[in-house]
């Protein structure tokens, strides 16, 4: 008999949407184009007491889809059924500094 609980199939899946950030070590934007979508868990992670390794029955947590735009992610998820949580990108502030302003003579410290 196993540890893990059972997953119930019948209620409605829950997706989140949304579209991923930056990578803070790399410069290059490209990985932020896509939509992303990631099911919620299902199922709750538990311990192998052999191992110590954290497992689930929820195979769900394992799947990642890429969209191009955030209508083909709503559509996918209205007609297989999925409730659907999106999750607007924040506006991108960008600071224009002068590499001469470091030097400035009313330079704040």
């Amino acid at each position: 008999m196993s540890s893990y609980p059972t997953v119930k199939t019948r209620v409605p899946m829950k997706v989140r949407v949304y579209k991923p950030a930056k990578n803070a070590m790399q410069s290059g934007r490209a990985a932020t184009k896509h939509w992303v979508m990631e099911f919620e868990p299902g199922a709750k992670k538990v311990a192998d007491q052999l191992m110590g390794w954290i497992g689930s029955t929820d195979t769900r947590g394992q799947v990642r889809m890429y969209f191009d735009t955030l209508e083909e992610a709503q559509a996918f998820a209205a007609r297989h059924k999925l409730i659907a949580d999106i999750e607007q990108p924040k506006s991108r502030v960008r600071r224009v500094q002068a590499y001469a302003d470091n030097f400035a003579f009313k330079r704040v410290v």
